[in-house]
């Protein structure tokens, strides 16, 4: 159901069926799984994360979600399974001082016209001057980025398709790899007999983080797409555009970027509120 109705991701399914079989060491069968079961689970799974908890209980109560759908069960147990209160924790960033040293090491590489400095150059453009996600990357088409076009079309989470603009940095940059990259393959990163790895990437870019000085555990891809993400909101980007970017489902999501610092909420006070440029009356 989750591949065929959902049109769920290989990740997301892998997911799930992890979540079910640990699920499963705890309670036994869990189609014939009673409310006492599942209220026991909260004790067995006191020593995980909280964030580990709530997937296990959401992919449990899809789970009889879909057996009471198919009429292979007429109760529903999903009731008694825990659920722990999260509370979203910020994302990791880098300031925009870090990302330009980042720049600054990956242009001088690519300026050897080394093919792996090229590549890595059109990697970071795509990375944090669209905010892909890493999987949204590597998979790319070889066509995907055109001289003409200023917008990539990016099939995201649940196949979903969106619009992204693309700068004129990283189309050139795009271009340049595209010189001396390795033709007759589909894929814009090719690597082997498909396309460059999530892990590889994870690994390029720690690999440019150290080139420029900065700890390499603290960054990923990901975090660059939460570097493109910040800076454009504390430049002044509607959240709801920012949402549309990014390709979040609910603006919920995006609204972790809202962290931008407090210089910055006192500047939009002090120069947008209706009454900034209202003159002060001297007290009587």
């Amino acid at each position: 159901m989750m591949a065929v109705e959902a049109g769920s991701s290989r990740h997301t399914l892998a997911a799930y069926r992890n979540d079910l079989e640990r699920a499963a060491e705890d309670a036994g069968v869990l189609g014939d799984a009673n409310t006492e079961k599942l209220q026991q689970l909260g004790a067995k799974w006191s020593d995980l994360a909280p964030s580990t908890v709530a997937r296990r209980s959401a992919a449990l109560r899809r789970f009889y979600g879909f057996l009471i759908d198919d009429g292979l069960r007429k109760d529903d147990p999903s009731a008694a399974l825990p659920r722990p209160r999260l509370e979203r924790p910020l994302p990791r960033i880098l300031d925009t001082a870090e990302v330009e040293r980042m720049f600054a090491a990956a242009e001088d590489r690519a300026a050897s016209g080394e093919p792996n400095g090229l590549r890595n150059l059109a990697l970071l453009e795509l990375l944090y001057g669209s905010g892909l996600r890493a999987t949204e990357l590597v998979s790319l088409p070889r066509v995907a980025v055109r001289p003409d076009q200023p917008f990539l079309m990016v099939r995201g989470k649940g196949s979903k398709d969106r619009l992204v603009p693309i700068s004129t940095r990283a189309q050139a940059a795009v271009a340049n790899w595209l010189e001396i990259a390795p033709g007759g393959r589909p894929w814009l990163f090719a690597s082997g007999k498909s396309h460059l790895s999530r892990v590889r990437l994870f690994q390029i870019v720690r690999a440019m983080a150290a080139d420029a000085g900065i700890a390499p555990e603290r960054v990923s891809p990901h975090v660059l797409r939460h570097a493109f993400a910040t800076h454009l909101l504390s430049g002044g980007t509607d959240l709801r555009v920012l949402q549309s970017l990014l390709g979040h489902a609910d603006i919920a999501t995006t609204q972790i970027y809202t962290h931008v610092d407090s210089a910055r909420l006192v500047e939009l006070v002090n120069t947008r509120h209706p009454l900034a440029t209202r003159n002060r009356q001297p007290p009587r």
